[in-house]
């Protein structure tokens, strides 16, 4: 059987120019990509904590349109243009995930695709059945 292939957009200008879709689910599995708190075309804050809290929010309302819950994420993955903002970072993340706690990675990077930037986010879910 051939699953099909399902994705959502948030309308970033970055989606169509660099031809990427937010997220995308085949079957029982999803993958988000990275995704900032300007990935809807919002003005960013001033912090990675609230930035962080965005990206996130905006992600698992991408999995959530593919009929997946922030419960089935797996993998996180955190990029901080600033490894001093990791502990904000990673209370935010607590504050989604600290009930599932999904294998995690965060990596400090030189920058991103804008500046103002602080923090991108990338997720993957995946659907298990109920034993």
């Amino acid at each position: 059987m051939t699953e099909t292939r399902r994705s959502v957009s948030t309308g970033a200008a970055w989606e169509a120019r660099y031809g990427y879709q937010r997220a995308v689910a085949l079957g029982d599995r999803a993958w988000v990509s990275g995704t900032t708190a300007a990935s809807r075309g919002d003005e960013p804050a001033d912090d990675a904590a609230s930035q962080a809290a965005a990206a996130f929010r905006i992600a698992i309302e991408s999995l959530a349109e593919l009929g997946f819950a922030a419960s089935d994420v797996v993998r996180t993955r955190m990029y901080l243009t600033d490894v001093a903002d990791a502990d904000a970072v990673g209370e935010v993340h607590s504050s989604f995930f600290a009930d599932i706690r999904p294998a995690a990675t965060m990596v400090s990077v030189n920058g991103l695709i804008d500046p103002s930037l602080l923090v991108e986010i990338e997720l993957e879910a995946m659907r298990v059945a109920n034993p």
